[in-house]
């Protein structure tokens, strides 16, 4: 492959999308350089049309039909890249595992970047920690006073928009008791097998990953308390950035028979605190509320309205929708029970 062909992708080493993605392409070979810091400018001298919203990271790459576009959304691009390279795929042949995979992935974009953001953003520590090295992320080479209202420019916007995702001190021990709980599964996991799925990564690991990479390898808080909580997760982290040399066929995945109870675990973690603001805000989307309210875990939780997470659900169900029948059934017996059926309740 010539060097320009390969996906060009700019990104942001504070960015959990970013190191998902980069992950990916290392599992599956795929050539790539990387351009570390604000995607716009690089666009803007490629001539490049920046897309709507713009968000880390961006990849330009070879569209189906030929020619470059710069696209940000790392689930879609994910199946883009199963269409235009071969081999190594990160989407389990088996269309019920295929299912369990996208839910897992959705889980791992959607909620576990509350964690995120809210550890990032909400303790004093971690906040510092952020406003500091963000900027320099950007420019390495600001200098002190540039450096010092940058990170204070930063932080405070960031701080600012906690409430976007939910995160504010009434609903704190939730995020926290989540990420504890979603902390010790994968400590039980993780001893029986080394991926979410089995014996080889999916996409579903991949965007987990992504903000573990966030919350163990770059803002303090979270990373003691896994640290505490789950050491087989901080190494796992490690261990995940680059699989390129990982040799697994399709007989690696798990049995969709036999699955493993810690796996209906974490299931039951994404039916207590995902599915019902999942459904709350598609609720909120369609009668054309700006905000909403339910109960996660017990304590009330207000956020912001998103119209992507209402076609997240969507997407989620037309994916279920496009089972065959014993699929579907096979969906159904490994969900029950644990609230994530709720998703797709006819």
């Amino acid at each position: 492959m010539k060097d320009i062909d390969r996906i060009r992708i700019l990104g942001d080493t504070g960015s959990p999308y970013t190191k998902k993605m980069l992950a990916v392409m290392r599992y599956r070979r795929i050539p790539y350089s990387l351009t570390w810091g604000d995607p716009g400018p690089v666009l803007d001298a490629m001539g490049m049309a920046r897309p709507k919203p713009l968000l880390q990271p961006v990849l330009v790459m070879p569209q189906l039909d030929g020619g470059d576009s710069a696209r940000c959304d790392s689930t879609p691009i994910i199946r883009d890249l199963e269409d235009i390279y071969t081999g190594r795929s990160v989407l389990p042949a088996d269309p019920a595992t295929a299912f369990l995979d996208y839910l897992i992935e959705d889980f791992g974009d959607e909620w576990c970047t509350k964690y995120m953001f809210h550890y990032r953003w909400h303790p004093a520590e971690s906040a510092d920690n952020a406003g500091t090295r963000l900027p320099l992320g950007h420019n390495i080479c600001l200098d002190t006073q540039e450096h010092q209202r940058a990170k204070e420019d930063f932080a405070k916007r960031q701080i600012d928009r906690l409430y976007v995702v939910g995160s504010n001190k009434k609903t704190a021990p939730v995020i926290d008791r989540s990420y504890r709980r979603f902390l010790a599964i994968m400590e039980a996991h993780l001893a029986k097998q080394p991926f979410i799925l089995g014996n080889r990564p999916g996409a579903g690991d991949f965007a987990v990953y992504g903000q573990l990479s966030q919350l163990v390898g770059f803002d303090p808080t979270p990373r003691a308390i896994a640290h505490e909580v789950s050491p087989r997760t901080v190494e796992w982290v490690d261990l995940m950035e680059d699989q390129s040399g990982l040799e697994a066929d399709e007989g690696a995945w798990n049995d969709m028979s036999d699955l493993p109870d810690t796996l209906r675990e974490l299931f039951k973690e994404i039916g207590r605190v995902y599915v019902p603001a999942m459904l709350r805000n598609a609720a909120a989307v369609a009668a054309g509320e700006s905000e909403w309210e339910t109960e996660i875990d017990g304590i009330a939780w207000t956020q912001k309205t998103f119209s992507y997470q209402a076609k997240c659900l969507r997407w989620i169900n037309e994916q279920y929708t496009a089972l065959d029948a014993d699929s579907g059934s096979t969906v159904d017996a490994a969900l029950k029970g644990t609230g994530c059926e709720r998703l797709v309740a006819n």
